[in-house]
């Protein structure tokens, strides 16, 4: 009966000393988004998830394509380069 006591106030301080310790509140560093910044351009602007594919459509732009040109070079751009948005393209 001595050994069982010490040994059982141990596990219950190590218990309550756990769960002590998990409710410990995380520390509050609020997520910040950095505001957008409007771009302007003269002759034409490409946007992509992927620096990659945004370069492709700069130059098709630059050789003389129109936007649907830009447009579907870099949807093919992004269907080898970010392969996450890959299942959308199977759609």
């Amino acid at each position: 009966m001595r050994r069982v006591v010490p040994l059982l106030l141990s596990f219950i301080a190590l218990l309550f000393g756990s769960a002590a310790l998990a409710q410990v509140a995380p520390s509050a560093r609020p997520h910040v988004i950095p505001p957008a910044v409007p771009i302007t351009a003269r002759n034409g602007m490409v946007v992509a998830q992927e620096s990659r594919a945004a370069r492709i459509g700069v130059g098709i732009l630059e050789r003389g394509g129109n936007a649907v040109d830009a447009a579907v070079a870099v949807g093919f751009a992004l269907a080898v380069t970010y392969l996450r948005i890959v299942n959308q393209f199977a759609l």
